[in-house]
């Protein structure tokens, strides 16, 4: 029987916390550990059996224990997102056939979504959680020079994402020959030109980004509530 795995991305600095908090992985909300809400979210739906955590430190490391499930493979991240997921991809078992990954930065996932979206990646070996973009994008050419993109074809990407693991893999592999930076994983799989499916979040997913965010996240944690 084929298994599914969850790659826990938790070994990101937070640079753009100005010192609020020492870790924002492990920063309090609603009286647990950012992280240990993505942990609970994963566990609950009963869609993954096989869980991999990237840290940053050993200090850190030690603190994520705390809450991580049991097993929990845990993997040093590298000094960018990308690397700490190559790094977590290459240790998963040889029986896993899909993976979620998903930045413990956003800790709102739902047990219901995971369970949708390991249904469509059974189906179509590619989806990302998303959200429709409200705004209205323009690029700027320089010299006050804007162009407006048609908002009714952009999404606002999220984690996780879901993926056939040989998919995934040899997106990464694609990624390291050609030496490219990305910034989400569902980049990796465009290069391959293989379709992605979107699952509309139709609930807040915010990703903690600044220390304002944590208030933020503190009351859709009090209303969102499952």
């Amino acid at each position: 029987m084929s298994r599914t795995a969850a790659i826990l991305l938790a070994a990101g600095r937070g640079q753009r916390m100005a010192n609020a908090v020492t870790d924002k992985i492990l920063a309090p909300l609603a009286g647990k550990p950012v992280f240990a809400h993505s942990v609970s979210a994963f566990y609950r739906s009963g869609v993954v059996d096989t869980f991999i955590v990237t840290y940053r430190d050993q200090a850190q490391l030690l603190e994520l224990s705390a809450y991580a499930p049991t097993p929990t493979l845990f993997v040093p991240g590298g000094n960018e997102r990308q690397d700490s997921v190559s790094a977590a991809l290459a240790e998963l078992p040889d029986d896993v056939k899909y993976v979620f990954i998903n930045d413990c930065a956003r800790p709102l996932v739902r047990p219901e979504q995971l369970v949708a979206l390991h249904k469509i990646v059974r189906r179509e070996n590619a989806v990302v959680l998303a959200h429709r973009v409200t705004d209205t994008i323009k690029v700027h050419r320089g010299e006050g020079q804007l162009r407006t993109l048609p908002r009714q074809h952009l999404w606002a990407m999220e984690t996780p994402q879901v993926f056939a693991r040989s998919l995934i893999d040899r997106a990464y592999a694609r990624v390291a020959t050609r030496r490219l930076s990305i910034t989400d994983d569902a980049a990796a799989v465009e290069l391959l030109h293989h379709p992605i499916a979107l699952l509309e979040n139709t609930y807040p997913n915010p990703k903690l980004t600044t220390a304002a965010d944590l208030a933020y996240l503190e009351f859709l944690v009090a209303e969102l509530k499952p």
